[in-house]
């Protein structure tokens, strides 16, 4: 496996934009990156995945998608 890069919750409200609570809502109905366990009190999310999702919603709002 190449090097993976987490970002803790901070890190990933800082580069989407979105909210705590708008994070996990997103996570909830499936239209963000679910977060991994890292242990019993700390999640971490894979920074590839939340710069692909980052990447589909510049490419929907371009293409006249809906955002989500």
């Amino acid at each position: 496996m190449d090097s993976v890069r987490i970002l803790k919750r901070p890190a990933v409200e800082a580069i989407t934009g979105l909210s705590r609570s708008s994070l996990y809502a997103k996570m909830q109905n499936g239209s963000f990156p679910t977060a991994i366990r890292l242990s019993e009190r700390s999640v971490g999310w894979l920074y590839h995945e939340i710069t692909a999702w980052l990447e589909s919603r510049i490419a929907a709002s371009r293409s006249g998608g809906v955002p989500c």
